[in-house]
């Protein structure tokens, strides 16, 4: 049990060894700047955090996230409630249809989610848990010859799975908490396509062995919903992951409390373009190739 800075009492229950808490005893809804500033210090610290028994609605989860800084819905995705609350992104599933890879939400842009706000209107009796990995975590424990290697390194991420293949940004593969000075293994199976640096065949055998990495039992926290229940993550430090197990409808409102740009020790290395210039180019050669020549042209201009 802790103090909130103006005397609540808040139950803190840690859910894992590498992240996660859920916390009783404080009304979101009715949240204030003390409220604001202790859930911010413990998502410093746990990464996901969970509210049960909140029932918020639309307005209010907008009105509570607003404090945490400028809110968007989904750049790529139809929002049903888009119309009277162009802030909110509403999914609606009962069988797929849900982000059942492990990512971490946004990355296709130059400036991604700095956080997420979950609101769980609606679940399943059993099924549709979400997991959360510790990106922190899992860069600690590679070894130091492959962390060094990495701090050197970029990635390319696009939006090919909401069909925008076209947006496309490039972000550090360790990235560096701008609050707490950890470094991140920040590259994830949905979003991430090549290592810059990198030809394509190491890029794919290096970024396989790092999307894998990630999901170690050892870095991750697995959360059994019930409705009404709040889940707030840092989008700096984790990727999640919804199990696809279920048949009922599941219903999720969310808000995104847009980012800063990821940092990080920046590439060591010219990116690899020389193979794929061949006549023999993927996919992601291409897109890189058609990034960089985007880049290139904006800073002549």
């Amino acid at each position: 049990m802790t103090a909130n800075p103006i005397g609540n009492q808040w139950h803190v229950q840690r859910l894992a060894g590498a992240l996660g808490a859920e916390i009783r005893g404080v009304k979101l809804a009715q949240a204030d700047s003390g409220d604001i500033a202790e859930i911010k210090r413990l998502l410093t610290e746990h990464m996901v955090l969970f509210f049960p028994e909140q029932h918020m609605s639309p307005d209010e989860h907008i009105a509570f996230g607003r404090p945490f800084g400028p809110l968007e819905g989904h750049p790529n995705l139809t929002e049903r409630n888009a119309v009277e609350h162009p802030e909110l992104f509403e999914l609606v599933a009962s069988e797929g249809g849900i982000a059942d890879e492990w990512h971490t939400d946004l990355t296709f842009l130059k400036q991604p989610a700095l956080m997420s706000i979950l609101n769980m209107v609606k679940c399943p009796e059993s099924g549709g848990d979400t997991m959360w990995t510790s990106l922190c975590a899992a860069f600690d424990a590679l070894s130091p010859p492959l962390q060094e290697m990495c701090e050197g390194l970029s990635a390319l991420h696009d939006a090919h799975p909401h069909d925008r293949a076209d947006r496309m940004a490039i972000h550090p593969v360790v990235r560096v908490h701008p609050e707490t000075g950890r470094k991140t293994l920040y590259v994830n199976e949905h979003f991430t396509r090549r290592i810059v640096e990198m030809s394509a065949p190491e890029s794919d055998a290096l970024l396989g062995m790092l999307t894998d990495w990630v999901q170690k039992p050892q870095f991750t926290v697995r959360y059994n919903w019930s409705p009404g229940t709040i889940g707030i993550w840092d989008n700096r430090c984790t990727q999640h992951y919804v199990l696809n197990d279920f048949f009922e409808e599941r219903i999720i409102q969310r808000v995104t409390v847009m980012g800063d740009l990821p940092k990080g020790p920046g590439p060591r290395w010219r990116p690899w373009t020389d193979s794929a210039r061949s006549s023999a180019m993927s996919r992601h050669d291409r897109q890189l190739l058609s990034f960089l020549d985007a880049e290139a042209a904006v800073a002549a201009e």
